[in-house]
């Protein structure tokens, strides 16, 4: 099933969330609720903290994100908690601003988990933490190739392309690569299980049940011999894998499909696309699998400013660009709208699943 929701939808969403009552993790019953977010850097995260304050500052996008904010404050939620394994290092507290790829303490980026656990707190009536495993540049092809899919039949041509790089790589050494941060990701999802009182402090023994998993990954895949035309089968084998590892035969999934170009989009990044729609589709999933489309949710706006005020050497002015944006358009131009927006679409796509 694709779902496709509009930002008109979100911002209703968001408009009335941020008018209920403050709930407060004490206030809630019911079994701890996980959620595992898993992908690259834009499950990392590149959303500028910087340029949501710009966007705070805009009467007309205030009203969509100013309960990200108390006073001059981030705001943090009571009843969602957050750990996060990436490229540098493992870091976990209430969920917040920060919590993209930035320093430990520092708040500058955030990714679709801000959007995701602010969502997903305002609808349920368990309090949640997030397991999020993320690192910059990784395939599904090779980097979080999942057990059931072995080692490709491309591996000779990868291998000797390597080789001319690096000579004294070997096939037996390269091999060890395949699957690696799957295996990181099921270690620190099972290290937290065992340590849930360090993880969500508020937790006290009531239990706990995966409630679901969100993928958001797909720029490494268009480079692998034969990556692109294999992504579908790697998907559909690595939810297969989760589910039997995690010991959750129907696991709620959301996809987040590749949004790179927005409603542009063409080649390698569209082949991907929807190969991770086409996921959804297949009969086994049905009902509990769900891909969105982020290219639905591309930052024209932000797009317009990176190529007027950044991509023109000539007339570059950061400061305005930075009032929409700020990185390059293969991390979504590091659009604080677009991250945020794209984190609640995954937690609406979630939320029906739940009870099947």
């Amino acid at each position: 099933m694709i779902l496709r929701t509009t930002v008109l939808l979100l911002t209703v969403l968001s408009v009335i969330t941020s008018q209920l009552p403050e709930i407060h993790a004490q206030e809630k019953q019911g079994k701890l609720q996980i959620f595992i977010l898993a992908g690259q850097s834009n499950m990392e995260g590149k959303g500028s903290a910087e340029t949501m304050n710009r966007q705070l500052a805009d009467p007309q996008k205030k009203a969509r994100f100013q309960h990200l904010k108390t006073g001059d404050q981030w705001a943090e939620r009571d009843d969602v908690w957050i750990d996060y394994l990436g490229n540098r290092g493992q870091r976990h507290g209430k969920l917040t601003m920060g919590y993209g790829i930035s320093q430990k303490d520092s708040q500058k980026l955030f990714g679709p988990e801000l959007g995701f656990g602010w969502a997903m707190g305002d609808l349920l009536d368990e309090n949640i933490l997030i397991i999020k495993t993320a690192w910059g540049g990784k395939s599904l092809d090779r980097d979080f190739r999942s057990p059931s899919r072995g080692i490709p039949d491309s591996i000779d041509e990868v291998v000797k392309k390597q080789q001319k790089r690096k000579p004294e790589l070997t096939k037996e050494e390269y091999e060890k690569g395949y699957g690696h941060f799957y295996r990181l990701m099921m270690e620190e999802v099972k290290m937290v299980l065992g340590d849930l009182k360090t993880y969500a402090p508020e937790y006290q023994g009531q239990g706990y049940e995966i409630a679901g998993f969100v993928w958001f990954q797909g720029w490494n895949d268009q480079y692998a011999p034969t990556s692109v035309a294999d992504y579908e089968e790697n998907m559909a084998g690595f939810i297969r894998d989760i589910r039997k590892d995690l010991n959750r035969p129907n696991l709620p999934v959301v996809i987040g499909a590749m949004g790179h170009q927005g409603a542009k989009q063409k080649g390698k990044i569209k082949q991907i696309a929807d190969a991770q729609a086409a996921v959804a589709e297949q009969s086994e999933f049905q009902n509990t699998v769900t891909t969105i489309r982020t290219a639905d949710f591309w930052d024209t706006e932000a797009e317009a400013a990176f190529e007027t005020h950044w991509a023109d050497k000539k007339n570059r002015d950061i400061e305005k660009w930075q009032n929409f944006g700020n990185d390059r358009p293969y991390h979504y131009l590091g659009s604080p709208v677009f991250f945020y927006n794209v984190g609640v679409a995954f937690a609406e796509a979630m939320y029906p699943m739940l009870s099947k």
